[in-house]
């Protein structure tokens, strides 16, 4: 039984079936089954084998894969070479500790710069979005099995846009997508934080707000997947350098999934405490002068 209290109302919903959330995610596994089982015909990875001294077998591998075998093919021979510099540099290089990232000023401002965005990035509202959409949409009136068929429309469109991104980022650039994708995610959340304030779900059936809900909800996805979302996992792998990459970029996503887990775990008992003004963190949060604080600040 699903049950959530706005503005003093406690409404419930609870579904028909065991077998439709089972049957959801258990569809989810074929396509795990079938990657394991693809993963199996898998070689190792050239660099992987060259790396930990199987380079005769390493330099078969990437024969294999771009001259049918050919291991004194051209540019089988000058990936080869370049893969070897590279990982005798990267050993030459690599941070010898956690240490460094706070120790060394450079590596640290880097780290600073990677958690904060991963930790804003979560701020900006995303994880109540995905995870409470569905809910939000029945209480506001929205009946049965349509409340999932528009959340998967939502997913649909943040597909889209994360496409686009993808094919754009590099044109535009990161820092001003940055700072737009958080402007339109702040005015969704302002429209959402209204309506939510005007019309509290389960109070009444306003088919008008309702559908403002969800068309706010698709505005602020589209916004976060292309620019918001991407940006987070693209700029921290870009700042740093060659010693301080896994571990830094590692530790960022430590914060990005820590924070994902504390807006989950407080999202559902604030909106039963204080309802709308819940909302009001992520327009704050949304706020495009933390992009910019953050792209200026004396660690960025």
């Amino acid at each position: 039984m699903l049950s959530l209290t706005y503005e003093g109302c406690d409404v419930g919903f609870e579904p028909t079936n065991d077998g439709q959330w089972r049957t959801s995610l258990g569809i989810q596994i074929i396509p795990a089954v079938v990657l394991a089982a693809l993963i199996l015909l898998f070689p190792e990875s050239p660099r992987w084998l060259i790396d930990h001294g199987r380079t005769d077998l390493g330099l078969q591998t990437l024969a294999n894969l771009h001259a049918h075998g050919d291991i004194n093919d051209a540019w089988v021979r000058a990936e080869f070479s370049q893969i070897q510099d590279a990982i005798t540099f990267e050993h030459e290089h690599a941070a010898s500790s956690f240490g460094e990232l706070f120790t060394d000023k450079s590596s640290f401002r880097r780290l600073f710069l990677a958690c904060a965005i991963q930790a804003s990035i979560q701020m900006t509202g995303v994880s109540a979005i995905q995870y409470y959409s569905v809910t939000i949409y029945g209480l506001m009136g929205i009946e049965g099995d349509k409340t999932l068929q528009y959340q998967a429309i939502s997913s649909v469109l943040a597909l889209i846009a994360q496409l686009m991104c993808i094919l754009f980022i590099d044109h535009i650039g990161r820092r001003w997508t940055l700072i737009g994708g958080n402007l339109v995610n702040m005015c969704t959340f302002i429209v959402a934080t209204i309506l939510l304030a005007k019309f509290p779900p389960g109070e009444n059936g306003n088919k008008a707000a309702a559908w403002g809900f969800i068309i706010t909800t698709w505005a602020y996805n589209v916004s976060f997947s292309a620019a918001c979302g991407p940006l987070s996992w693209i700029i921290p792998a870009e700042i740093f350098d060659t010693k301080t990459r896994s571990k830094g970029v590692m530790m960022a996503t430590m914060v990005s999934f820590a924070f994902n887990t504390l807006i989950g775990q407080v999202t559902p008992i604030a909106m039963t405490s204080v309802g709308w003004k819940f909302y009001i963190l992520f327009v704050v949060s949304c706020h495009p002068l933390n992009s910019i604080m953050k792209t200026h600040s004396p660690f960025a």
